[in-house]
């Protein structure tokens, strides 16, 4: 088995260098690290990430925990985190929730014991609080992903979902719509907060009609509420437009509109935050905020990585990524306007 000293001495240097190319750390001039880095590949070096943990008090690894992974969003942003993570020389771990707080529990317990890095964290709500409070008691460095939670101080990166829902609005009511409803997740989830506040200060902005009883809240995935949905449908003044708070959200409405024999957009708009996956972009029907997904995972995992190599300032920092308003063919005018 090929050692540090075998390269050493094939290199003329002491097993010290060595460590600190493979290592990539101390100050070394360019030359000796390319000589070094060459001896290394010759000889087919693999380096013992047990040894490397010991010496750098870390093991490259990061645990990615999400809540949906059946939500484009979310695989997209997995996508760019594991790119990140390849670059900076780390290896990801994947945890699924399912907006489930028992099972993001599991995953925290097992983040635990695996002895991972860091976490790249989207909480499944505020009830998250206690798991993400074992993280910091064993300074396990994390970033949320896109939703925070209450009492918790920590680095981020997130979507502007408050504007994002407001450039909704106001291009429905450009259109001509003036009851709009919501149909939104569940009020525990901090991004769901934002966008019905985005949602209510669009309809203030432009002088829609606000009514309580047009927002419908249920949870991000699978939404399958029918009767929810028939509450919203039966008001005396029907909504002509519907905004579901993510594109998980958006399928289902649309789903059971066509169940009720209502057509999108002929009798009624729906748009959404968040776009659909990669086959969507062959016939995209959706008009969305669309938010920048692998950015979302690759800015992530950067943020995250220099805050456990000590890179990143002792505050904990905020990076907002703005949503892009993509106009498609899921909202046209009311059926009074045509």
């Amino acid at each position: 088995m090929i050692t540090i000293y075998d390269i050493a001495k094939k290199a003329n240097v002491s097993a010290m260098t060595v460590s600190k190319v493979i290592n990539h750390t101390g100050r070394i001039s360019s030359a000796t690290r390319e000589r070094v880095q060459q001896v290394i590949d010759e000889l087919g070096y693999i380096p013992n990430s047990n040894a490397r943990s010991l010496v750098l008090q870390r093991t490259q690894m990061l645990s990615l925990l999400i809540t949906d992974i059946t939500n484009p969003f979310y695989t997209t942003l997995a996508r760019g985190a594991e790119d990140a993570a390849h670059l900076r020389g780390y290896r990801l771990l994947f945890g699924n929730s399912d907006e489930d707080y028992k099972k993001e529990k599991d995953y925290v317990d097992a983040i635990l014991s695996t002895r991972v890095d860091g976490v790249l964290f989207a909480p499944a709500g505020d009830r998250s609080l206690q798991h993400l409070k074992q993280l910091q008691e064993r300074h396990i460095p994390f970033v949320f992903l896109d939703r925070t939670v209450p009492g918790i101080t920590s680095d981020i990166i997130a979507g502007d979902s408050r504007e994002g829902a407001i450039a909704l609005i106001r291009y429905l009511v450009q259109l001509g719509h003036r009851r709009i409803a919501l149909v939104n997740g569940s009020s525990e989830v901090s991004t769901a907060r934002l966008r019905e506040e985005g949602y209510i200060a669009g309809l203030r902005e432009t002088g829609a009609d606000i009514n309580p009883e047009l927002v419908l809240r249920t949870g991000y995935r699978d939404f399958s509420d029918e009767e929810g949905l028939d509450r919203l449908l039966s008001q005396p003044d029907q909504p002509t437009a519907i905004f579901a708070a993510n594109n998980m959200l958006a399928i289902g409405v649309i789903r059971l509109l066509r169940k009720r024999g209502l057509r999108v957009p002929e009798d009624i708009s729906v748009v959404c935050f968040d776009d659909l996956d990669l086959a969507s972009a062959f016939d995209p029907f959706l008009t969305v905020a669309a938010q920048p997904a692998y950015e979302f995972g690759f800015q992530g995992v950067q943020m995250l990585i220099d805050r456990i190599e000590g890179k990143s300032p002792s505050e904990a920092q905020t990076v907002i990524l703005p949503s892009e308003l993509r106009i498609r063919a899921s909202a046209t005018a009311p059926r009074e306007q045509k």
